[in-house]
Formats: C-alpha cells, sequence, structure tokens
C-alpha cells in the first residue's frame, strides 16, 4: 500500500519536476549532480516560502513605519494642542490676576467709601440729637413764653379793672395826676411786653418748622447713607462668605479664631452710644450697630484672608504641568507650576517658616506654618531666601524655581496641607478667583 502512494507521488512530482542532471566539466574528468524531483520540490518550496516571507516581513516593517510616522505625526499634534492649551490657560489665568487685581482696588475704593460714609453717618447722627435736643428747647420756651403771655394777659385784665375803679376812688379822695401818669406808663409797658412775647412765640413756631423741615431732610440723607452702606456691606461681604465655604472653611469658625488672636490696632469696631442715661436705642442706632458689626466681620474677613493660602505662588507667566491627584498608583500631593529657572517664589499667605532646606525628594524645600492649621510647601527651589523662624507676609519672596530633588524638568511643587493630611491648593486658588 506505502510502496503504491510512493510511487504515485513519485510519479506526480516526476511530471511537475522532471529528473536533471547538472554535468561539471573540468579539464580532464566530466562528473554530473543528479537532481531528484524530492530535491527539487524541496528547492522550490523551500525557495517559495523564503520569498513569502521576506514579502510578508517587509510588509510589516513597511506598515509599522508608515504607523510610526503616523504615531508621531499624531503625538506632535497632541503636543502642539497641548502646549496651545497650556498658553490659552495661562493667558486666561494672567487675566484672572488682572481682574483680581481690579478687584482688589475696588475693594479698597469701597473700604474707603465705607469709612467716608460711616464717618458722615456719625456727623448726621450727632447733628441729629443736636436738632432734637434744639427743638426740646424751643418747645420749652414756647410754653415758657405762652405761659408769660397768658399771665401778661391777665395782668393787663387786672390793671384796666383797677384804673377803672381807681378812677371813681381817687377822683373822689382829690388823688393826684402823677399817680395816673404812673399807672398808665406801667399799663403801656405792659402792653410792649405782651406784644414782645407773642411776637417772640410766632419766630419760636418759625424756627420749630425749619428745624422740622431740616430734621426731615437730615433723616433722609441718613436712610440713603443706610442703604448704600448696606447694599456696600453686601456686596463685599458676601463674596467672601462664599470663598471661605468654598474652600471648606466655616466662616463663623474662621471669625471666631480671627476675633480672638485679633491684634491690630484699634481692634474690632464697637456699636455706636449717644446718651449714658440707658434709654432705649432708636431705629437708627440699631440700624448703624448692624451696619457697624458687618464692618467689623468684613475686617475680619480680610484679616482672615491674608492668613489663609488664597494667593498663587508666581506672579510671573507660568503653566500647570501638573494637577493633584493619583499618579500610577501613588499620591501627587500638590499642583506643579512651570516657568523659566529662576522665577521667583511668593508665600500664598502671612505665617511662620518652619523648614528652610533640602528635603530627600523635595530638593530645596521651604514649610510655611499659617493659621486654622494649614501648612504651605514649596519644593524644588533653586535657591531660598528664607530662614526657619522667620515670619513671613503674604506676597512676600521665599525663594526662586529651580529644578532640585527628584524632578523631571525646572518648576514648582506647591502643596497645601491641612492638619498633616494634603489637599488639592486650586480649592483655595479657584475659591478666591472672584474675589482677589
Amino acid at each position: 500500500m506505502r510502496t503504491r502512494l510512493a510511487i504515485k507521488t513519485h510519479a506526480l512530482m516526476e511530471r511537475f519536476f522532471p529528473e536533471r542532471r547538472l554535468f561539471l566539466r573540468s579539464d580532464t574528468d566530466t562528473r554530473f549532480i543528479r537532481l531528484r524531483p524530492e530535491t527539487q520540490a524541496i528547492a522550490y518550496f523551500g525557495g517559495a516560502l523564503l520569498v513569502a516571507w521576506t514579502i510578508i516581513a517587509t510588509a510589516i516593517l513597511l506598515m509599522d513605519s508608515i504607523s510610526a510616522g503616523n504615531f508621531r505625526e499624531q503625538a506632535r499634534r497632541d503636543q502642539i494642542t497641548y502646549q496651545r492649551r497650556l498658553n490659552e490657560i495661562s493667558a486666561e489665568r494672567d487675566a484672572r490676576a488682572a481682574e483680581a487685581l481690579a478687584a482688589q482696588n475696588r475693594f479698597n475704593t469701597a473700604l474707603t467709601q465705607v469709612s467716608e460714609m460711616q464717618s458722615q453717618l456719625l456727623d448726621s447722627e450727632t447733628r441729629r440729637r443736636e436738632l432734637e435736643t434744639g427743638i426740646d428747647v424751643i418747645q420749652t420756651t414756647l410754653r415758657d413764653t405762652m405761659k408769660e403771655r397768658e399771665d401778661v394777659n391777665q395782668r393787663l385784665a387786672s390793671l384796666e379793672d383797677r384804673i377803672e375803679g381807681g378812677e371813681s376812688v381817687l377822683a373822689g379822695d382829690g388823688a393826684s395826676d402823677g399817680t395816673m401818669d404812673l399807672l398808665a406808663d406801667a399799663l403801656a409797658r405792659t402792653a410792649e411786653e405782651r406784644d414782645q412775647v407773642v411776637a417772640d412765640a410766632q419766630d419760636a413756631l418759625v424756627r420749630a418748622d425749619e428745624m422740622a423741615t431740616e430734621l426731615r431732610l437730615m433723616e433722609e440723607k441718613n436712610d440713603m447713607i443706610f442703604r448704600q452702606l448696606e447694599e456696600a456691606m453686601t456686596v463685599s461681604v458676601k463674596p467672601l462668605d462664599k470663598m471661605f465655604k468654598a474652600a471648606g472653611m466655616n466662616p463663623d469658625s474662621i471669625i471666631s479664631q480671627v476675633r480672638k488672636g485679633y491684634s491690630g490696632q484699634g481692634g474690632p469696631l464697637t456699636p455706636l452710644t449717644f446718651s449714658t442715661r440707658g434709654a432705649q436705642s432708636s431705629p437708627d442706632m440699631d440700624r448703624a450697630n448692624r451696619i457697624l458689626g458687618q464692618m467689623d466681620k468684613l475686617n475680619l474677613y480680610r484679616i482672615a484672608a491674608q492668613k489663609a493660602p488664597f494667593a498663587v505662588p508666581l506672579k510671573d507667566p507660568f503653566r500647570f504641568t501638573s494637577g493633584f491627584g493619583y499618579r500610577w498608583g501613588r499620591l501627587h500631593a500638590g499642583t506643579d507650576f512651570a516657568a523659566p529657572h529662576g522665577t521667583a517664589i511668593y508665600a500664598t499667605a502671612d505665617g511662620v517658616v518652619t523648614h528652610a532646606d533640602w528635603q530627600s525628594g523635595y530638593g530645596r524645600l521651604v514649610k510655611i506654618q499659617h493659621e486654622f492649621g494649614i501648612e504651605t510647601r514649596y519644593a524644588h527651589m533653586s535657591k531660598i531666601r528664607v530662614k526657619a523662624g522667620q515670619r513671613v507676609s503674604r506676597g512676600q519672596r521665599i525663594g526662586d524655581m529651580g529644578n532640585t530633588g527628584r524632578s523631571t524638568g525646572t518648576h514648582l511643587h506647591y502643596e497645601v496641607r491641612v492638619g498633616g493630611e494634603p489637599v488639592n491648593p486650586m480649592i483655595y486658588i479657584k475659591a478666591a478667583n472672584d474675589v482677589f
């Protein structure tokens, strides 16, 4: 069976690959090599397989080259898009910074206006009190004048009765003309006094009307000042409330802490008092005290804003290169800002420097402890410009940007920690965008 199959296979191969002889001739001899059909078939299929493998490998390499070119082009386009997006973000950040500066200027102007309005309000309230006191005096004088007029009228009537009675008596007794002249003079003086009292009463009424009109105008002016102050307080305090809440900070707790540790000149604003007689306060006084309470809150908010890291650590143009979050299973505990080597770095809030030296991984590192249990860190610096234990203010230069420590390029690694735990620094920066 196998012999027949081998014979048929050999015959089939003989048909396509007939036996061939390759003669090799030399000067003295001639030799030949017999190429059997099986050998030819193996050579043919081996060559075909080699050619096919070469074609496939060449196609694969060509496709890889084309794909690599496409990938490189796509990567280049992605890089250009990413760079354009970073530039747009940087421009937007610069615009926000300009808006924040303008908002801060408007805020300072509003505070100045509020101070001026407060002075006007105090002057108006004092003037109103004086007018009320003047009206009380005029009313008292008017009452006394009316009483005196009544007394004069009574005396006049009595004198007239006495004259009439005295004429008959004096005539009967032979009284002299001098007595009659004396009585006539007394009567004339009494009439003049009566006329003067009436004139004084009329003048007092006119003056009372004028002072009442002036008092009404003063009250209208005070009401306008009150409304302007209340609107100014609403516009100024509400964004600050929103800012602290957006940063995860309880405004009431913040205000309480700042009030306890307040040590600035003047101290918090105190309520208005105009009397020591224990009289019940007027609605205007209550209204003024509510405005002063809002101004006190605004002042404490201003102090708190300086003590919390709401500012950006860079003032020069920069790019965000890496945000807060997990990277390959590890937490990136801050935000990275890229700018040229040596770019100035600034403290984002008032505080005390607790570390200003090299630390593994961070390179040259500055740590600042702030109020409310907040700490900020500034890493990879090329130069440190502060010392441990030094007190710094918001916006004070603390170092220069560099590439020290575990870093792949020049940038600032900026961290915010609350109670020792890292939080996203952009929470504070974004919260202050609409205020500063």
